[in-house]
């Protein structure tokens, strides 16, 4: 199946809009057309023209929609065939050989971002996982679907269109095999790790590639902390000779293997990707935190295949109740020490009041539509600031907001006031977005989605 329009419609955009479409954004609101000319299908490819009749690009359109047309091409294009799809994913691949290498896993078409709005396909070894999120992209799909075997080769392609998203184009979600033999569950390597995907269950399609070199962000902070438990190196004699070795504070030899690795807290664990990141660069103690049963599980797999286990606690628990009430029992604590008059010690406590060395983040969006920025943001502050005041004195926060709506700088002021009361200091040590196999296109702001920090966090009385 191709889109043909052998007398392609028009849609004229009115004066005040070319100067966004110039910047580099490939959507046409409903609200800047100025008239259409001609007839075209939703779903047919449309020219789209400044407001003296100038050709500018063309692109799909859905009138049903807020975003009525997506740009595919800025020279004159008469069908989105399997030859132009063909060519459209060959340029995908030659981008990730460049810029992924050594990654057979990773995100091999980002929609806008690759020129192809509306179609996402991630790539687990040998089978693809596709999310058609457009009615452009859903009518052709006879015709990205051929190309897509011819140029990645895959076993099998999947179809993971669950997202609310399509109800917006007119479209109901939809997931099943469309090519070849798909597993439910593929072990893909990340970083040298085994990681586990669900295609089916998983969230959106089975994994997120965009935090893969964020995950790998975390090596340094993982060890260097022997020294706070009084474990000091010095030369003994062994059976090899003379050697330094861990002893602790009454000088006794230190035989656990990750003496000096981080305590860690990581929550929103879904597959537990950060959980094994830690274990692989040294920590000692990793507790790994998700609402979702069927997520922990995962996650347990995850850690079992690459031989973490004895270093790995599992907790199924709401992220911010956790945080809340490890808070009040740390709070708890500190009245009863500082207490002047005689305290019951013999009531237990409330919350454990656990502290760690580093505290990970990473949520999913808080914000799915503008409207939604003043909870998210309340949300984002919560969890920052409770994890800070769990962070032992010159840990690290791993904090990510993957809310497009909350722009990097409104996420950075969230942070620095949930600081402020806390009583901390941010030392910024790191500031990213996705991964290389999410480019960003220029001009667009939704591209740039995800915002990723590590800070050293400090307690102003302390410095």
């Amino acid at each position: 199946m191709t889109l043909t329009t052998p007398t392609p419609a028009r849609i004229v955009l009115s004066r005040s809009s070319r100067p966004r479409f110039e910047q580099g954004h490939p959507w046409i609101y409903a609200n800047e057309i100025d008239r259409t000319e001609g007839e075209a299908l939703p779903g047919d490819l449309v020219e789209i023209r400044d407001h003296k009749g100038q050709y500018l690009a063309t692109g799909y359109w859905n009138p049903a929609s807020q975003i009525a047309v997506r740009v595919v091409s800025y020279q004159p294009l008469q069908a989105m065939d399997e030859e132009w799809f063909a060519r459209k994913f060959e340029q995908c691949a030659a981008y990730r050989r460049r810029f992924v290498q050594g990654e057979r896993s990773c995100r091999v078409v980002f929609g806008e971002a690759d020129f192809l709005p509306g179609l996402v396909v991630d790539r687990f070894e040998d089978v693809l996982v596709v999310q058609v999120l457009t009615l452009g992209m859903d009518r052709a799909r006879d015709a990205w679907l051929p190309a897509l075997v011819r140029t990645f080769s895959p076993k099998g392609v999947y179809e993971r269109s669950d997202v609310g998203v399509r109800t917006l184009e007119g479209l109901e979600e939809r997931t099943g095999v469309l090519y070849g033999d798909c597993p439910r569950l593929i072990e893909i390597e990340e970083n040298g790790l085994k990681v586990e995907v669900d295609i089916e269950g998983g969230q959106k399609t089975g994994y997120f590639f965009d935090q893969r070199e964020n995950r790998a962000a975390i090596e340094p902070l993982m060890t260097g902390w022997g020294a706070r438990s009084g474990v000091t190196l010095q030369e003994r004699e062994t059976e090899e000779g003379a050697k330094l070795v861990p002893v602790n504070a009454k000088g006794n030899p230190v035989t656990f293997p990750y003496w000096d690795g981080a305590t860690v807290l990581e929550c929103f664990a879904h597959t537990g990707s950060f959980t094994l990141h830690a274990c692989k660069y040294g920590a000692k103690k990793v507790t790994c935190l998700d609402v979702s049963a069927h997520a922990i599980e995962t996650a347990r797999r995850n850690v079992e295949r690459n031989g973490f286990s004895d270093r790995v606690e599992f907790v199924t628990a709401d992220a911010f109740e956790y945080l809340r009430q490890q808070v009040r029992g740390r709070e708890e604590r500190a009245a009863r020490g500082g207490a002047a008059a005689k305290v019951d010690t013999s009531k237990p406590l409330a919350s454990e009041g656990r502290t760690w060395d580093v505290v990970i983040l990473d949520p999913p969006a808080f914000a799915k539509t503008k409207r939604a920025v003043p909870g998210a943001i309340r949300g984002y502050k919560e969890i920052n600031l409770q994890a800070m005041k769990l962070i032992n004195e010159g840990g690290y926060l791993v904090t990510a907001s993957c809310s497009y709506h909350v722009r990097p700088d409104l996420f950075m002021e969230t942070l620095l006031e949930a600081a402020a009361d806390a009583g901390k200091t941010l030392r910024r040590i790191d500031w990213r977005g996705a991964g290389k196999d999410h480019p960003q296109l220029g001009g667009v702001e939704e591209g740039h989605y995800l915002k990723f920090g590590i800070f050293e966090v400090r307690s102003r009385k302390e410095i």
